[in-house]
């Protein structure tokens, strides 16, 4: 935090002394002023963020950070989680890619859900029984989770662990997937649920944050 003010006092200090020097051009005092108070706001939030505490529940040893992710929401989310808790990130890939056309991916998920199809993944994790607390990432398909993320939660045993389910949408929220994943982990622990529209996961690092806290992740 420190060396944010600084940084902060040495921009407005440069600034003031072209003002000093060039007061042809360089903007009034008061201006640089209110110019430096934006940029130290926009530090102090960012370094707020940055800058959190992990708080994980009594216990835990290490964190996994899963997805699914299509068109990039859901890993966009799944970056921004990892970046503040920490522990490991892997993507849940089938080994056979999806379509890139909405309304063919639309097609493939009814006809797998209706089928009760587990396509095969492109990789696994390597010892998942060194992970207490893992986060599940995916994008809301069909209003539960994609095929290869119920393929993920029962090629593994997740007995014991805590799991906090985050979904990307499209305005279903999370649909029925948090009750779909307690059925299929039923001997986890679930945390609250996040979901957020896949058009605001850019900005979505507050909104992470206070779940985070929520759920006691952070403090």
């Amino acid at each position: 935090m420190n060396k944010i003010l600084i940084k902060c006092l040495s921009v407005f200090l440069i600034f003031k002394e072209v003002k000093m020097k060039t007061i042809k051009f360089a903007l009034p005092i008061t201006v640089i002023f209110f110019l430096f108070i934006s940029v130290l706001s926009r530090c102090v939030a960012a370094e707020d963020i940055k800058g959190e505490k992990t708080m994980l529940p009594q216990g835990t040893k290490k964190i996994l950070v899963a997805y699914f992710s299509h068109s990039g929401n859901t890993r966009e989310i799944a970056n921004q989680i990892h970046a503040i808790v920490g522990g490991d990130i892997f993507e849940i890939q089938s080994a056979k890619p999806y379509p890139d056309d909405y309304h063919a991916v639309v097609k493939q998920a009814r006809e797998e859900l209706a089928s009760g199809y587990k396509p095969v993944l492109k990789t696994k994790v390597e010892n998942i029984k060194a992970y207490d607390l893992v986060f599940i990432g995916y994008p809301n398909w069909c209003s539960t989770v994609p095929a290869p993320v119920k393929t993920f939660l029962l090629e593994y045993d997740f007995s014991g662990k805590t799991i906090a389910p985050f979904c990307t949408h499209g305005g279903g929220g999370m649909g029925r997937s948090v009750t779909d994943i307690a059925k299929l982990c039923p001997k986890s622990t679930l945390l609250d649920s996040f979901s957020i529209l896949g058009s605001d996961v850019k900005t979505a690092q507050s909104e992470v944050s206070k779940w985070l806290k929520k759920i006691k992740i952070t403090k």
